[in-house]
């Protein structure tokens, strides 16, 4: 019986295909929806190509407490006018890529989602995308779990890791300043670090640009391209 694989990461709009990655390599991904939202992160934006460079795209956040969780968050009441300027922009950036059809029909499903919420609404967009990628990875949602949500930091994840019966936690590479491999054995949990290996694919005619949002790699691959992308990673 293989041993059970867990990753727990922060919800972002349209992430770049190293969080897929992630979530790829694992039986279980947890979400955090009760952390606070911080602005400068990207939990509301990304990016994507414009006219030979990449250019920000963001969901308006309603203003409200900074201190407010990620699932006390709503979207802006211009959210109406500003889905449809958002899908007309990805519409101008990419009508001319190979699969624009198929991959506009995926995003306009997930920005015409009705639910404002901003956990609610990213989570969707993460099942939706999924499902176009064909992983079948279980998603749980962090305060689902029965743990002391007071909790912080490694202590956190090494008391979801339990919680669960995961015998293997993966951390994306930029968490090795984070967290220490023989904290983790003590509570007989192996701590994976994941890189993603370099990815490139033509992006029109222009000079590459790497680690642009998912959206970038869907519209220039089709689906068996990207799953194959999906495993160009390393684990340390």
């Amino acid at each position: 019986m293989s041993k059970k694989k867990i990753a727990i990461m922060q919800p972002y709009f349209f992430p770049y295909i190293g969080y897929f990655q992630l979530i790829n390599a694992v039986d279980e991904f947890v979400i955090y929806d009760n952390i606070e939202f911080t602005k400068k992160g990207w939990i509301n934006r990304n990016r994507i190509l414009v006219n030979g460079t990449d250019a920000l795209i963001s969901l308006p956040i309603k203003k409200d407490s900074d201190y407010l969780h990620v699932n006390e968050r709503f979207l802006a009441d211009t959210w109406e006018v500003d889905r449809k300027k958002l899908l007309n922009r990805i519409t101008e950036s990419y009508r001319k890529a190979p699969y624009f059809k198929e991959t506009y029909a995926v995003l306009e499903e997930c920005i015409m989602y009705d639910d404002r919420n901003l956990f609610k609404f990213i989570l969707y967009s993460l099942q939706t995308l999924m499902q176009y990628l064909n992983i079948d990875t279980k998603l749980l949602v962090s305060s689902s779990v029965p743990i002391d949500h007071e909790l912080k930091s490694d202590e956190k994840v090494i008391a979801i890791c339990k919680e669960r019966g995961a015998a293997i936690y993966i951390n994306p590479i930029g968490g090795l300043e984070l967290y220490d491999k023989e904290i983790f054995k003590k509570y007989n949990l192996e701590l994976q670090f994941q890189k993603a290996n370099k990815i490139t694919y033509s992006q029109f005619n222009n000079e590459f640009i790497p680690w642009l949002s998912i959206i970038d790699v869907m519209m220039f691959n089709k689906v068996e391209e990207m799953q194959s992308k999906l495993e160009a990673y390393s684990l340390y």
